[in-house]
């Protein structure tokens, strides 16, 4: 018996040195593949050998911002490889079908406009036009947009009841029309809306907001808002009023800042406690024009923390402000989802509390070092690129950063 464990025990240890050269061989020819990778230029529309001579011509007269590849202990991404590596796959093969249904000239394919608070809605609609990521060809297509509008529909003067009736009519006539809806069950479809009542108009078609993507301005938990399915879309206030903030920080001397409309119990309790705090500038009321031009805007310039507690329903414009204006955000939100948050580490350029923590914001602020405060700026700064929309897009603008959340979605749909 002995003698034959002892043969079973050779025989098993022989094809060991075999095993780990193959091993061995496998890393090394791993490691050189991510070598070459390495190599590969960065991401960027000009280097897209699929496109045509017409847009190279256009890429090249507008400035291509450049990806910093940072360390990720360093970066504002999340992972700057992966980011870098599926911005580029994006911009190489992903497109988008508009289903061409529906009068333009009431609430369907244009904008309304691309300024005020809902401009972001306006701007995608103009922007997925302008961009490559459109196709006619609905069997190319990775993703299908459903382009109806209700901020156009609210400026029209339609009611909420007319809004949740047209919106299903046109939905269920696109679905009886074309086969590509029933392939998925919507999983695949997606609509964009940054009105708080449009967000309520798509509620007559719980299947489409259970299964269809779902880019709104409102990316609260208590809308039916589902992360890694739904996009949440920075809500733009464009065009700024000021030029963006940067390389200022001496100059910052207010320690928070926010004045604002006390339509949510956070803000409530945030005016309450600290609007009479000698280092805090906390009003319970927007800065109203007649003390200045422009006093709400500048102060943006002046503070380290900008406070940007929720509110009811449509999420306001104060974090891209703050954002512009180079005021580290603070988000004081037990439920939100955060613009492009699969791709940006918000750690690293805003300060993020739960709303229980409003009794301690001072305190918490306060503890935060010069040292920090100053990365956490510089870092605010590079992600400036990604909170404004252009016409025609830039790349890594607004409008890329919501087409790469498209595009990482699209990867989990099977047919």
């Amino acid at each position: 018996m002995a003698g034959r464990l002892q043969g079973s025990a050779a025989a098993t240890s022989s094809p060991l040195p075999r095993a780990l050269l193959l091993l061995a061989a496998l890393a090394l020819f791993s490691l050189s593949f991510l070598s070459l990778r390495s190599l590969r230029p960065a991401a960027g529309p000009s280097l897209d050998t699929t496109a045509t001579v017409s847009s190279l011509a256009e890429a090249a007269d507008k400035p291509h911002p450049v990806l910093p590849l940072q360390s990720s202990s360093s970066s504002v991404y999340h992972s700057p490889g992966a980011f870098a590596a599926g911005y580029a796959e994006m911009e190489r093969s992903f497109k988008v079908y508009i289903y061409p249904d529906g009068d333009p000239k009431t609430f369907y394919q244009t904008p309304r406009k691309l300024t005020g608070k809902y401009s972001s809605e306006g701007y995608f609609f103009q922007n997925i036009r302008e961009s490559r990521f459109r196709t006619d060809d609905p069997d190319q297509a990775h993703l299908f947009f459903v382009p109806i509008s209700p901020h156009k529909m609210r400026g029209k003067g339609t009611s909420y009841e007319n809004m949740t009736v047209i919106v299903k009519d046109y939905v269920e006539g696109l679905i009886n029309k074309y086969p590509y809806w029933n392939r998925t069950l919507g999983a695949d479809h997606f609509f964009v809306t940054c009105h708080d009542v449009g967000v309520r108009a798509f509620e007559g078609l719980q299947f489409m907001v259970k299964n269809s993507i779902r880019v709104v301005c409102s990316p609260s938990y208590n809308v039916d808002f589902i992360p890694h399915k739904d996009v949440a879309l920075p809500q733009v206030l464009q065009p700024f009023a000021l030029p963006e903030g940067g390389n200022d920080i001496e100059n910052r001397t207010t320690l928070g800042f926010w004045a604002g409309h006390r339509n949510s119990k956070i803000r409530v309790i945030l005016a309450r406690v600290w609007e009479n705090d000698t280092e805090l500038a906390i009003s319970n009321n927007r800065i109203s024009r007649a003390i200045g031009e422009l006093v709400y805007q500048k102060q943006f310039y002046r503070t380290k923390f900008c406070i940007c507690p929720g509110g009811s329903q449509v999420n306001s414009a104060r974090i891209s402000d703050s954002i512009h204006y180079g005021c580290v955000p603070v988000i004081l939100s037990d439920y939100y989802d955060l613009p492009f948050n699969d791709a940006l580490d918000w750690r690293k350029f805003a300060v993020i509390l739960r709303e229980r923590d409003v009794y301690q914001l001072k305190s918490i602020l306060k503890s935060i070092s010069q040292e920090e405060f100053v990365s956490l700026h510089k870092s605010l700064v590079q992600v400036q690129k990604h909170f404004v929309w252009h016409s025609p897009p830039v790349p890594y603008d607004a409008f890329h950063m919501v087409m790469y959340e498209l595009w990482l979605r699209h990867n989990v749909i099977k047919y």
